[in-house]
């Protein structure tokens, strides 16, 4: 395994981090029993991951907890969220802070390394910054969370508006960014200044549908080549990756995929889900593999560079009417 220091944290952490939501919710998703998903962890935990990201809303939490039982808390780094919203109303910071309670009761642990407002939307982050991190900044002086982050919502959010204030802030210590081959938007509103202010840069949405369920992407291309957002021209519209899949190149789309977003300048973890062993290995060795050629990747940034919003889709359960509320 690989380690970097996320930002100013001083957190050492794995390039490779568990995404613990999802469609997979490690398992939970596709299957498997909660026994099971917490050998899942307990696997990656033994190939050198020790960077887990769950949240209230992916009901993971207690496996976390569970998978990490019988190993030094400082050998993890735990990382979970909050909303800040319920029903469409706004929480208020003593809600909140009931819940990042609640989490620590979930995990059975005194305190998480890294506590998110999850999904913080722009017209929600005036709220969050006068109601919410003053009531949490306090916890931390407690010692119930080590660093404060937030993540974006990523689809709602393409242009990455909230987090062009947060990294500016000088309170949110880790972010959380979407960022993947098709939507590289991120790099001077968020990666450039995260750089430059020390904020620890956690990435989703590397790979998600879009590079995985088969017949997306070329259905995709063919979408904005057809709307005229996608110029033809270079583009096999049948397999508009394909490029980057040869001897001296990736194995397939998803490890191009994988590794593109870990080689980001300014990207420190590269969170990524699961729902097996075999499917966990196979991440965690595209995340360790060295960058694409540079061929491969100035050919990615000047054929889809400009893409803005592509491939950023919810969790398969978000869309359920269950769901929703």
């Amino acid at each position: 395994m690989h380690y970097t220091t996320l930002g100013k944290t001083q957190l050492k952490v794995s390039v490779a981090g568990l995404g613990c939501g999802g469609n997979s919710r490690i398992g939970l998703g596709t299957g498997l029993s909660a026994a099971q998903s917490v050998a899942l962890v307990q696997e990656a935990l033994d190939l050198g991951v020790n960077f887990l990201d769950t949240a209230a809303a992916y009901g993971t939490e207690a496996i976390v907890g569970k998978a990490i039982k019988g190993r030094p808390r400082d050998s993890v780094v735990i990382s979970t969220k909050s909303h800040v919203s319920a029903d469409g109303s706004p929480l208020s910071g003593a809600q909140v802070v009931a819940n990042l309670e609640a989490s620590l009761v979930a995990l059975d642990m005194d305190y998480v390394d890294v506590f998110h407002l999850h999904g913080l939307s722009p017209k929600a982050y005036d709220h969050a910054m006068a109601e919410i991190v003053p009531a949490l900044l306090r916890q931390k002086q407690q010692g119930k969370l080590r660093h404060l982050a937030v993540s974006e919502t990523g689809p709602r959010d393409p242009q990455h508006s909230m987090l062009t204030r947060a990294v500016e802030a000088g309170v949110w210590e880790v972010v959380m960014l979407a960022f993947h081959m098709l939507h590289q938007n991120a790099r001077r509103p968020v990666l450039e200044r995260t750089r430059a202010n020390g904020v620890g840069t956690l990435c989703m949405f590397a790979v998600r549908n879009i590079f995985s369920k088969p017949g997306l992407l070329p259905k995709t291309v063919a979408d904005l080549i057809a709307e005229g957002t996608l110029a033809e021209e270079g583009i096999e519209p049948a397999n508009p990756l394909g490029f980057l899949v040869h001897p001296d190149g990736a194995l397939s789309i998803v490890d191009a995929a994988y590794r593109y977003a870990r080689h980001e300048p300014g990207i420190d973890v590269v969170l990524f889900g699961t729902g097996n062993a075999a499917h966990l290995k196979r991440n965690i060795a595209s995340i360790l593999s060295p960058p694409l050629p540079a061929d491969d990747v100035a050919r990615l940034n000047r054929y889809f560079g400009h893409l803005v919003g592509v491939g950023l889709d919810l969790p398969d359960r978000m869309h359920e009417p269950k769901a929703r509320g």
